[in-house]
C-alpha cells in the first residue's frame, strides 16, 4: 500500500531543496551516481518521464522533515526535466525505480530504513549498488515489489526500465532489452563519436583515392588513344 500522507493545505510550509551535505561520500560513489543519471536521462529523453539524482523526495504533505534523497530515481508519467525537489502529492506519481550507491557506512540505512520506506511507498524496484564491494558480494542487489512486499531479484534486469544491468568495474552498466545496445556514459560517447569521425574521414579518403585512380585511368586511356591516332589507328573502331 502506498503510504502518502497529506493535509488540506501547506502553503506556508517550507520544503528545503538542500541540506548542505555532500552528494556522495567518495569519488567512486559520486561517479557511479552521475554516470547512472546521465545514461538513464539519455535513455528516457523522448518519453514522458524524469530521472533525478540526490533530490529530496517528500512523501508526507505538511511534514517537511519526512523526506529522503535517493541517489537516482526514475519517475514515469510526469513532465520531463529537473526539479529542486520532488513532492509525491503534487506530482501524483511515486518513483518506479530507485538506485542507492551503498557503502559499509550506509549499509544499515540502505537495507533497512530505505528498503522499508520504498516498499511502503510502492516503488516497484529498489537497487543497491556497492561500487567498492564493501558488503554486497557481487556489488549489485535488487528488490522487486511483489504484492506489497519486496522480493529479491535473482536476475540483473529491470522490468520497469526494460534494461539489463551489469557490473563493470566500479560502475553500473545498462543494456537495452529490445536491441542489446549498451547505454554509453559520457566518456564512452565521446570515444564512440571520435571513432565515428575517424571512420567518416577514412571513408572520405577512400572515396578521394578512388576518384584520383579513376582520373588517372582516364588520362592514361586518353594518352593511349592519342598515340593510336598518331599511328593512324582509330581507337574507337
Amino acid at each position: 500500500m502506498t503510504a502518502i500522507f497529506s493535509t488540506p493545505q501547506d502553503t506556508d510550509i517550507f520544503y528545503p531543496s538542500e541540506d548542505g551535505e555532500p552528494l556522495a561520500e567518495t569519488y567512486d560513489h559520486l561517479y557511479a551516481i552521475l554516470t547512472t543519471l546521465e545514461m538513464l536521462k539519455g535513455y528516457f529523453k523522448d518519453r514522458r518521464a524524469t530521472v533525478l539524482a540526490d533530490q529530496f523526495l517528500y512523501y508526507s504533505q505538511g511534514f517537511p522533515a519526512l523526506r529522503v534523497a535517493p541517489d537516482v530515481m526514475v519517475i514515469f508519467d510526469v513532465e520531463p526535466g529537473g526539479r529542486d525537489n520532488y513532492k509525491i502529492w503534487q506530482e501524483q506519481q511515486v518513483p518506479s525505480v530507485i538506485f542507492e550507491m551503498t557503502s559499509s557506512s550506509t549499509q544499515e540505512q540502505d537495507k533497512v530504513f530505505k528498503k522499508t520506506l520504498y516498499e511502503q511507498l510502492g516503488v516497484k524496484e529498489y537497487w543497491l549498488f556497492d561500487p567498492k564491494g564493501e558488503w554486497i558480494a557481487h556489488k549489485l542487489q535488487g528488490y522487486r515489489l511483489e504484492g506489497e512486499e519486496y522480493q529479491l531479484i535473482n536476475e540483473y534486469r529491470s522490468e520497469p526500465l526494460g534494461l539489463t544491468l551489469k557490473v563493470e568495474g566500479k560502475l553500473l552498466a545498462f543494456y537495452r532489452e529490445d536491441n542489446g545496445e549498451k547505454l554509453l556514459i559520457p566518456d564512452e560517447l565521446r570515444e564512440a563519436l571520435e571513432q565515428q569521425r575517424q571512420r567518416a574521414e577514412l571513408a572520405e579518403q577512400q572515396v578521394e583515392q578512388e576518384r584520383r585512380r579513376a582520373e588517372l585511368a582516364e588520362q592514361r586511356a586518353e594518352q593511349l588513344a592519342a598515340k593510336l591516332r598518331e599511328l593512324g589507328i582509330d581507337p574507337d573502331l
